[in-house]
């Protein structure tokens, strides 16, 4: 029987916990015991209400990539989404973590995650479509963007930017760079 109160949505909630108190590895560090010492339960109850740990992981993605897509949704210009994903990686390094996952790509189970996703992408697409930049090249770009801020973030979570200058600027520098860059493609 399981234990009152636990469900699918409060087994999800632990696992986010588990996943902020983490820092930046704490989705990749997530573990069903981890999970089950919160709840106060032995692991295996835990599969009343997850299918296991590749189950779990895919709910707690799934929640990370809705709230990234919510995060994203109204920001219109390729600065603010670059600004709206740096603040979210630096407030929950962890579900940034997850929202980057790539185990769902080709997981029959995970549509949900891949449709989440798909929506981050296509609101990046449109804030690149915004700056003219030509069809044949807008995929390019989309990938050239997640590249460059990811790139910028993990390094930033890692502590990677030790020099005493100003990571913001620098961060602004790059975000700059890209829209002019892409700018320039416009015919």
């Amino acid at each position: 029987m399981p234990r009152a109160g636990l469900d699918r949505a409060s087994v999800v909630d632990l696992a986010l916990a588990v996943v902020d108190d983490g820092g930046p590895a704490g989705f990749a560090d997530l573990t069903l015991a981890a999970v089950a010492a919160r709840a106060g339960v032995a692991v295996p109850s835990l599969y009343k209400h997850v299918e296991g740990l590749p189950g779990l992981r895919r709910e707690v993605a799934l929640v990370c990539v809705q709230e990234f897509a919510a995060a994203i949704k109204d920001c219109g210009t390729l600065s603010a989404i670059g600004h709206a994903t740096r603040a979210y990686a630096r407030a929950t390094p962890g579900r940034y973590d997850a929202v980057q996952g790539t185990t769902w790509i080709d997981d029959p189970a995970a549509r949900a995650v891949q449709e989440a996703g798909a929506a981050v992408v296509e609101d990046l697409a449109r804030a690149v479509d915004a700056l003219g930049v030509p069809v044949e090249n807008r995929i390019d770009a989309v990938r050239a963007v997640r590249a460059a801020v990811h790139g910028f973030v993990v390094l930033e979570l890692a502590g990677g930017f030790g020099m005493p200058e100003d990571v913001d600027e620098s961060f602004a520098f790059l975000i700059d760079g890209l829209v002019g860059g892409l700018a320039r493609l416009v015919v």
